[in-house]
């Protein structure tokens, strides 16, 4: 059975020329996530895999995460700006331009797993899928990490799909610093 299975993605993304030029990469073959796999050193959660062979990439309409421990963005959520596609380009994706790779060894982030999701602060804050505890599902949890607080590593949720399943607009939430 599919993760996404029940989900819809025809309210999801964006759809903003925007996203099309920075976010949405080419469609998903096997070779291209073998590809990104072996480059990144890590092999990518089969929901996260899932989720980008329906769209590579993009901006969420829904794009806060509710957060217990208070983020460099709020003391109750986190936003995001979108989630990198699993290829080389364009730009926003996994080994693209501005890529895990590139947050890691540029801005310094910890090398803790895969940076997939970037945020309205311009590079001071990422999401992560934190490999260090990953378990035999690969599966990993989703963090905050903040450039700005010393790399804070904030706890988000289980998984990618939980991740996903947990975004919500706007105005959901009585946001502090919207």
């Amino acid at each position: 059975m599919a993760v996404f299975e029940d989900f819809d993605f025809g309210d999801f993304w964006s759809g903003s020329d925007y996203e099309r030029k920075a976010y949405i990469g080419e469609a998903l073959d096997d070779a291209l996530v073998q590809s990104i796999e072996r480059e990144l050193g890590y092999k990518l959660p089969k929901s996260y895999i899932e989720f980008m062979s329906f769209q590579n990439g993009g901006i969420p309409k829904n794009s806060r995460h509710k957060v217990d421990v208070g983020t460099s963005w709020a003391e109750d959520h986190l936003a995001i700006t979108g989630i990198y596609g699993i290829g080389r380009r364009p730009d926003y994706s996994l080994c693209g331009e501005v890529g895990s790779k590139f947050m890691m060894e540029e801005w310094g982030y910890p090398p803790i797993g895969v940076y997939f999701a970037d945020t309205p602060s311009g590079g001071h804050d990422m999401l992560c899928l934190d490999f260090r505890n990953a378990g035999p599902d690969n599966e990993p949890p989703v963090v905050h990490v903040a450039q700005e607080d010393d790399f804070k590593i904030t706890f988000v949720a289980p998984n990618f799909e939980k991740f996903i399943r947990g975004l919500r607009h706007k105005d959901s939430f009585p946001f502090e610093n919207d």
